[in-house]
């Protein structure tokens, strides 16, 4: 899910969300999606350990990132302002952190380009796929030009969290 504390319109591909921190701005997502979360309080802080029907377990959960990047303090504290996007992503964490996460943008001639960041917000490599129709079109170079379509397109690569989604 992405959320977008923005005003402007992004459309059903990002909701916009109204909220002063990270975790309020998954309550705001949670209102207008009509999905439940759950918030259990630790010793570190709250600590988001259910999202819909996905539990948290193990090595295994719900993490953030704002504007690409895995902040270093609890979804409660961060604040953001207009124009922050709020990613809440599920992830299996190891030793290196997270996966890394794919953003899609469009460029002229009906392409896409495609970029993974890892939670320092640093790019890394990926070979990503779109998924465009029901189709998988391959990117050369992290861009590809699917053609004619009529859903919306998203990244994918194993190992990462898929990108968001455009027309």
């Amino acid at each position: 899910m992405r959320c977008s504390a923005a005003s402007r319109p992004n459309g059903a591909t990002q909701p916009r969300a109204s909220a002063t921190t990270a975790l309020g701005a998954l309550e705001s997502a949670s209102i207008g999606g009509e999905f439940y979360y759950h918030v259990q309080v630790t010793g570190f802080g709250p600590y988001v350990d259910q999202i819909g029907r996905n539990l948290a377990a193990g090595a295994s959960g719900w993490a953030f990132k704002v504007n690409g990047v895995s902040p270093p303090v609890g979804a409660d504290q961060l604040q953001v302002k207009d124009g922050d996007v709020v990613l809440w992503y599920w992830a299996d964490f190891t030793e290196a952190g997270g996966p890394p996460t794919l953003e899609l943008s469009r460029e002229r001639g009906g392409c896409y380009r495609v970029v993974a960041k890892n939670d320092a917000g640093n790019t890394v490599a990926v070979a990503a796929t779109l998924r465009v129709d029901s189709r998988a079109v391959p990117m050369q170079g992290g861009r590809a030009c699917p053609g004619p379509h009529r859903s919306l397109v998203r990244a994918i690569a194993f190992g990462a969290v898929r990108s968001n989604a455009l027309k």
